[in-house]
């Protein structure tokens, strides 16, 4: 199925909204006006998006008033590009891509801090000689997709390393899961910058990795949820409501007596994912980890983007040459004000 623009899709979650629209009955506090939205999201991993089809299969998206569709495509460009066709109200990209977007003119804002630890890696076999990322000078970097948020992370890394992409190092789009093991296998590629969810279908396909991302590099947050600043402004609700079901998704899937339901939840979103129900339960708790605020900011409730990390992965990503120049106003890029409503 394609979005208008020829932008490809793989649909996940038609069945389960129209399901979850059926369980109004017995529920007299869903008896109201349902408006239905599309959520685009980079991948089409349902564990990856666990708060949405948390929240979609307990019935909060009902109770705030909204039918929500989950649309997967192609990397975080993609997902900007349909919410700025009008194709998505709402959208999970990755930070670099909303500072690229933003620095085009392109009224992105991030909203909701979904992965406010790194939620990708580097990653190389076990038996590999490259300890540190500066052993990867010379050598080939798998990626998902040309333009996806594990090439800005990335990026920042070497950058910092004094390493330029093209001269010292170049990136190779392998996609993920499957194809990625293969790319590993052929060596193709020596490393791999993916997310937690490409390294559980790594693991799972039989390569032992071994992760060498720094530690400094944790705040290098992962995707969260954006919309326009015209969208925003359209319906005004959708921010206050979406983030309060992700908030109560996320805070159900915490409870370790929940887990059985949570990973039905995702399976509905994405049944191939939860055949192996051992793979799908470490990604979880790889997920919920990675999900889980810092000591130093859990304080804030869930969604919290520090305004420090922004600039970390903003001033990297100008030193790396993703962005031309400094943003005017980085505080434009994103907002803290619904965080406190979400998690009363």
């Amino acid at each position: 199925m394609t979005v208008g623009n020829g932008i490809s899709r793989r649909k996940f979650g038609g069945l389960a909204a129209m399901a979850a629209a059926s369980l109004t009955l017995g529920r007299p506090a869903l008896v109201r006006a349902q408006t239905p939205i599309t959520f685009a999201v980079p991948n089409p991993s349902a564990l990856t998006f666990m708060p949405y089809w948390v929240a979609l299969g307990e019935g909060y998206f009902e109770e705030e008033g909204l039918t929500p569709t989950l649309q997967a495509i192609d990397g975080s460009s993609a997902v900007l590009q349909a919410m700025s066709a009008g194709q998505a109200q709402i959208g999970a990209p990755g930070p670099g891509p909303v500072l690229g977007a933003r620095a085009r003119g392109l009224d992105a804002k991030f909203l909701y801090n979904l992965y406010p630890k790194s939620v990708f890696g580097l990653l190389v076999k076990d038996e590999s000689p490259v300890q540190t990322p500066a052993d990867l000078k010379g050598t080939v970097i798998g990626v998902g997709t040309a333009d996806g948020a594990e090439v800005s992370f990335t990026k920042a890394i070497m950058t910092d390393l004094g390493l330029a992409e093209g001269t010292d190092y170049t990136f190779l789009p392998v996609g993920d899961g499957g194809t990625a093991a293969v790319a590993f296998l052929r060596d193709e590629v020596g490393s791999y910058a993916g997310a937690v969810s490409d390294a559980a279908i790594l693991g799972a396909r039989g390569l032992k990795l071994r992760e060498i991302t720094p530690d400094a590099y944790l705040g290098f947050f992962g995707n969260g949820i954006a919309m326009l600043d015209s969208q925003m402004a359209a319906m005004p609700d959708l921010a206050p409501k979406f983030g309060r079901a992700l908030v109560r998704g996320t805070r159900f899937a915490t409870d370790p007596a929940n887990q059985e339901a949570v990973l039905a939840h995702c399976a509905a979103g994405n049944p191939q994912e939860g055949e192996d129900k051992e793979f799908a339960a470490a990604l979880l708790a790889g997920v919920i980890h990675r999900m889980t605020p810092t000591d130093a900011f859990i304080a804030e409730g869930y969604g919290y983007q520090p305004p420090e990390h922004w600039q970390m992965i903003h001033d990297s990503a100008v030193a790396s040459g993703a962005l031309e120049k400094p943003l005017d106003d980085l505080a434009a890029v994103y907002t803290n004000e619904f965080v406190p409503g979400w998690n009363e």
